[in-house]
């Protein structure tokens, strides 16, 4: 339960620093793309360091992890973008969750 707090977390701070830096790079005004720019570096900043502290080895956590990054940077998507997955991301995205949770959970 611990790691998977850990997961979210990271997912959750990654998805969103990346979308903030997304809008940073298109918007109009320099103070407020600035502003944008660190707000973004400091949430990827805190994501590096929320999965590193996870208290797993990297290497078992990252199934779990890219198959909650690939939901999370969805829900992400819609929320900021107000884009809706096509078929084939969603396809797409069934496999990468698919293989996310076999490379977790085979033993």
């Amino acid at each position: 339960m611990k790691l998977l707090f850990y997961i979210l977390l990271a997912t959750i701070l990654e998805a969103v620093g990346d979308a903030v830096i997304r809008v940073a790079l298109h918007h109009p005004s320099l103070a407020a793309r600035v502003g944008l720019f660190v707000a973004g570096a400091v949430l990827l900043t805190l994501y590096g360091t929320s999965l590193n502290l996870a208290p797993v080895e990297f290497a078992t956590a990252t199934g779990l992890y890219i198959a909650v990054l690939f939901v999370m940077f969805q829900v992400t998507n819609y929320l900021f973008f107000r884009t809706i997955p096509t078929p084939a991301v969603l396809v797409g995205g069934g496999l990468i969750v698919t293989g996310g949770l076999v490379v977790a959970y085979w033993r």
